[in-house]
């Protein structure tokens, strides 16, 4: 299956489907020390569950996608389930992340407070128990049979957004261009928000811009300090969490161009 290079022109990041929201691809993000991250590698998304069969094949045919990782709790997996992507020969890897290992499995544990959430905390809350399963994305990241990859949560923007600065840092893009693609969000929000809303596990979800809804690139900015303050970056903390130099390595050479 044919994917795009990472000379061929692209105007958007975006990807659009029927019936999926927040689709946009990791390519063509700047790189310290030159080149930008690759297009046609490693997509992030909301919720699959909804996909249409042309949404199904736009992204396995199109695309090449051949791994699903998602990001999603047990309980919201066993209600909301996969839809047309779990009958569809693509693998996927159930792997949450989530505030701590010990903690409730249920949705409600990650938020409890849907209006009221200080977001740059609980990125850092989901970090600290999260980094196995964190790692274990980044080596099925590294694997080019496991390409394209496509990985996800719910509105794809907290433990999704989460693990896309784990990425983004860990190969040297911005601080400042990993939070730009993290507020990109907010001009589909309304439609996450919309669809969201009408599932068994949202329903009751603030307004957008509000709570668990809200985002700004300051809330990703903070993260990153925070990450750099304590850990001393990305690529840092992988390797603290049992991710080998040599892969730590592949997965450059790999989200790299």
């Amino acid at each position: 299956m044919s994917q795009p290079s990472t000379t061929e022109p692209v105007t958007s990041r975006w990807i659009d489907f029927d019936q999926i929201d927040n689709v946009r691809d990791l390519g063509g993000l700047p790189v310290a020390g030159g080149g930008a991250t690759r297009y046609g590698v490693v997509l992030r998304s909301s919720t699959l569950q909804q996909a249409t069969c042309d949404d199904l094949s736009h992204l396995v045919d199109k695309l090449g996608l051949r791994t699903v990782i998602d990001l999603r709790l047990p309980d919201e997996v066993e209600r909301e389930g996969y839809g047309l992507i779990g009958d569809s020969e693509v693998h996927i890897a159930n792997l949450p992340i989530r505030k701590s290992p010990q903690s409730s499995l249920a949705a409600r544990d990650l938020v409890p407070d849907k209006t009221r959430v200080d977001l740059t905390e609980l990125y850092g809350q989901l970090l600290g128990g999260s980094g196995e399963h964190i790692v274990e994305s980044v080596r099925l990241i590294i694997d080019p049979a496991r390409h394209s990859v496509l990985f996800h949560c719910a509105a794809g923007k907290d433990r999704t957004g989460v693990l896309a600065a784990i990425l983004l840092d860990a190969v040297g893009v911005s601080a400042e261009a990993i939070a730009h693609d993290y507020a990109l969000t907010n001009e589909r929000i309304q439609r996450v928000r919309d669809r969201l809303d009408a599932l068994p596990s949202y329903e009751g979800l603030p307004q957008t811009n509000t709570g668990i809804l809200a985002v700004s690139p300051e809330v990703m900015l903070g993260f990153l300090q925070n990450l750099h303050a304590e850990h001393g970056g990305a690529a840092e903390w992988l390797l603290a969490n049992d991710l080998s130099p040599a892969e730590l390595q592949r997965l450059r050479e790999v989200l790299v161009g």
